[in-house]
């Protein structure tokens, strides 16, 4: 399992690359790898307002459909254009051209309450 260090994680499986006050969020190595082949990525609009802890996208697999929950707070400044004709990035590279987002954050702070690498890979061992 791939979990890059210099990452913030959520317990929903959605990782975060802090750059100043604009994050880019995308599922986990763990979340694609129990999703099986992403078919279908619904992303929201640039300009949408993305509120922590709400659905910020959908993924749909051969096996379900999971919403990706928003882990900040603001306003959606970009989106991978690429995911909707290549699904199957997210599962090639989730944590590269598979990213999904980026949101300019409202609060910093609530960075502060997500998980390090080690943090999150204990989550995921417990199977929470």
């Amino acid at each position: 399992m791939n979990i890059p260090e210099e990452l913030k994680y959520t317990k929903d499986h959605e990782w975060l690359k802090i750059e100043g006050d604009v994050c880019t969020i995308g599922i986990t190595d763990f979340a694609q790898d129990h999703l099986t082949d992403v078919v279908f990525v619904e992303l929201p609009e640039v300009g949408d307002r993305a509120e922590a802890g709400k659905t910020i996208a959908t993924v749909e697999s051969v096996k379900a459909v999971s919403d990706v929950f928003s882990p900040v707070t603001g306003e959606v400044v970009g989106v991978n254009e690429a995911l909707p004709d290549e699904p199957e990035k997210v599962n090639e590279d989730p944590y590269g051209d598979g990213w999904m987002v980026k949101i300019k954050m409202e609060n910093p702070a609530e960075t502060e309450a997500l998980l390090n690498a080690e943090e999150y890979e204990k989550h995921c061992e417990s199977g929470d």
